[in-house]
């Protein structure tokens, strides 16, 4: 899958805190390649996802957000992901 996540509000993180994703890979150990695979919204191991929100002190939902997938609303997904309905 590609494309379905989004780390926009990572990198708006590092704006305001004056940093660039060569710090955060300073202060995480986080790979060139998983910060290039974030900065195209490619999937990466959770664990990365781990240590970037221990070393900025913040939970996933502050880096990232989930997109719906191809053909899936906003209403849909998120009323698929409390239970309120299945497709089928």
């Amino acid at each position: 899958m590609n494309g379905y996540v989004s780390y926009k509000k990572l990198w708006k993180i590092l704006i305001d805190r004056d940093m660039s994703k060569k710090d955060l890979r300073e202060l995480t150990g986080v790979s060139t390649a998983s910060i290039a695979k974030m900065t195209k919204g490619e999937n990466i191991n959770t664990i990365i996802l781990v240590k970037i929100c221990h070393a900025l002190k913040c939970n996933a939902g502050d880096i990232m957000d989930i997109l719906p997938l191809d053909g899936e609303n906003e209403f849909t997904n998120e009323a698929n992901m409390r239970g309120g309905f299945t497709n089928g």
